[in-house]
């Protein structure tokens, strides 16, 4: 299903040709780690001008923006690249930052104190409920909460926020245009509108792959979530949970990660493997707090 929304009528920071330039250099190069190097070789300059140096057509570029027209018009999002002064401080201090990125809604949102609820998709009862009342902790607080929307602990975070009046940011493993999972389009659309929605998963690569390297932008996602929250909170998650991966990120990167004392209650090896790599065990929020000063 494709979520093609009525956005902010400011225009995108980059002309629809520069977006197009950037999703053609992500059909020459194909994958997260090559665009990034890339883009540090050029130093960052603009995607036309990456693209001329890299001898991509002109008429590839003409084609990759009408078919990303024809999947969400370009009025209906905008764009940041790294050399716009508009692109977070948090991901330049990543450690392999992202070119560009994609979105929809209040980019302010990225300016306020920020911290990421995330976990399992098939999470307890009580994992659920843990998360929401730590969700409206945080925006008792005035911090925003972050997540992926995926489904279980991501959406039990991003609800509870919107039920508390607070404000919350959604990095999606898709493309602006795609929900996922599908049942997350009124969520999505609810964010998208009135919150933030952010992606750096290219709109036209994506179509012209299958899921199964599509699959991967996930595991990307998590990386740019880790740097753009203050801090990752894990609220439950299984051994082989790709909540794991935000989690490496975050300790990467030298955020701040909580891992849940009802987590390490469960007999895995997991939370104290992180614990022993700096992790720092909570019972409730007001210790998150604490830690965050």
């Amino acid at each position: 299903m494709l979520l093609n929304l009525p956005q902010n009528p400011a225009p995108a920071i980059a002309s629809p040709p520069e977006i197009a330039a950037y999703e053609a250099i992500w059909m020459k190069v194909s994958t997260c780690t090559r665009v990034a190097n890339l883009f540090r070789q050029f130093n960052y300059d603009r995607p036309a001008q990456v693209a001329w140096k890299l001898g991509i057509p002109e008429q590839d570029i003409t084609s990759v923006q009408l078919t990303i027209a024809a999947l969400l018009p370009f009025d209906r999002f905008q764009s940041v690249f790294y050399s716009d002064a508009s692109y977070p401080q948090r991901l330049q201090d990543a450690r392999h930052p992202i070119p560009a990125f994609y979105y929809q809604g209040n980019l302010d949102w990225l300016s306020t104190r920020s911290v990421a609820v995330v976990g399992t998709r098939k999470p307890t009862a009580l994992g659920i409920r843990r998360a929401q009342k730590l969700a409206r902790f945080l925006v008792a607080h005035r911090f925003t909460v972050m997540s992926g929307l995926a489904q279980g602990i991501d959406t039990a975070a991003h609800t509870a926020t919107l039920e508390a009046g607070g404000q919350t940011i959604a990095v999606i493993g898709t493309p602006l245009h795609l929900p996922y999972p599908r049942e997350n389009l009124p969520l999505q659309r609810e964010i998208a509108q009135t919150q933030l929605l952010i992606s750096q998963v290219p709109f036209y690569l994506y179509s012209q792959q299958d899921y199964r390297k599509n699959r991967f932008f996930f595991l990307e996602r998590n990386k740019t979530l880790a740097a753009l929250s203050e801090a990752t909170v894990i609220v439950e998650a299984s051994e082989t949970s790709g909540t794991l991966s935000q989690a490496e990120a975050a300790l990467q990167q030298g955020r701040k990660l909580f891992i849940l004392n009802s987590c390490f209650e469960r007999g895995m090896e997991w939370p104290n493997r992180l614990l022993s790599r700096g992790a720092i065990r909570v019972v409730d929020g007001s210790e998150i707090l604490a830690h965050l000063g």
